[in-house]
């Protein structure tokens, strides 16, 4: 449930750049990582990337983790650029000497060509599921307040890296993001990201089943991949329909177990706590209470805007600045 399923984070978003550029500078980088041109590829990363890695070296291990574990580079089967929201990412998918599937270096590149995001993984494939044609039965409104970006939503592995998960087939991450920008000054203060501590709220009428509340909210460049969803609540919604808000405050949520909750209620505040990258919501529905076990199902939202223009029921996208029917006080 991190912001990019990859071995370290994207940390910032940046203003989108031309297709063409930005096709020449993934491929550089790319073709740096593979050869080994490490120090040239660390001078083009940005600051915060370059935090996360702690170093030159730290970046030089990761590169050796992924050819012992990989091999070389054989052929390179495509190349893309693409814009996610504010971003410009590349996309490169090739063939590797110790791997049956294929492998994917993708990088995340700002106006001004630093590498702000970079991932490394074998090829994902979509999750097969029972429920594609699946209609919320609730009645579900966007859990926040104000206009926020969603990173990562939608159907398609390109528009949502969940979706090559049973469970999370449908899920949405979703922050705040100002001229380009998740945070404003350092990326390592957590304070300083524009969606840290908003309140999280019901999106829809419930009760609560289970609640995680005591879990410390990570440093920038670290994760709790042995409690994946942080912080977090499942409603369950009725209608074997079950929400899981992720990645909260420490402390935060005051609920328990047994609470009835209203449509717009406070649940919690907005975190880092989990496996995840910066501070951001996760949401899914499933068919279960059960994180790991359980069939993910769409989440149908209504009466909001998307991009500004008016939506009375749907899915939100990658991509997309959504706010719903709580206006900030």
């Amino acid at each position: 449930m991190r912001l990019l399923p990859i071995i370290f984070a994207m940390m910032s978003v940046a203003p989108a750049i031309g297709q063409q550029p930005a096709l020449e500078q993934g491929q550089a980088a790319a073709e740096a990582f593979v050869s080994g041109a490490l120090p040239e590829l660390w001078d083009d990363m940005s600051a915060s990337m370059q935090e996360v890695f702690g170093g030159l070296a730290g970046l030089e291990q990761f590169q050796i983790g992924v050819t012992t574990s990989f091999g070389e580079e054989l052929e390179v089967l495509s190349e893309n650029v693409a814009p996610s929201g504010a971003l410009s990412v590349y996309t490169r998918v090739s063939r590797w000497s110790l791997s049956e599937t294929p492998l994917i270096i993708q990088l995340a590149i700002a106006p001004e060509g630093e590498i702000d995001g970079f991932l490394v993984q074998p090829e994902p494939q979509l999750a097969e599921s029972e429920y594609l044609d699946y209609e919320t039965k609730a009645e579900l409104s966007l859990p926040f307040k104000g206009e926020w970006f969603v990173v990562w939503g939608g159907r398609t592995l390109e528009a949502n890296y969940h979706a090559a998960n049973r469970e999370q087939r449908f899920a949405m991450d979703a922050l705040i993001m100002r001229d380009g920008k998740t945070h404003a000054g350092e990326a390592s203060v957590l304070e300083n990201y524009y969606c840290w501590d908003e309140p999280i709220l019901s999106p829809g009428k419930g009760t609560l089943v289970a609640v995680v509340s005591d879990l410390p909210d990570n440093p920038i460049g670290e994760t709790d991949a042995a409690n994946p969803a942080g912080n977090h609540v499942v409603i369950d919604l009725g209608n074997s329909e079950f929400a899981f808000l992720g990645h909260m405050r420490e402390g935060s949520i005051s609920l328990e177990v047994g609470d009835e909750v209203t449509t717009g209620q406070e649940l919690g505040r907005c975190g880092n706590s989990g496996n995840t990258s910066e501070p951001h919501l996760h949401l899914h529905l499933q068919t279960t209470t059960d994180l790991t076990d359980g069939e993910g199902l769409p989440a149908f939202f209504v009466n909001y805007t998307a991009d500004g223009k008016p939506v009375e029921r749907g899915e939100p996208q990658a991509g997309q600045f959504v706010s719903g029917a709580f206006d900030r006080p």
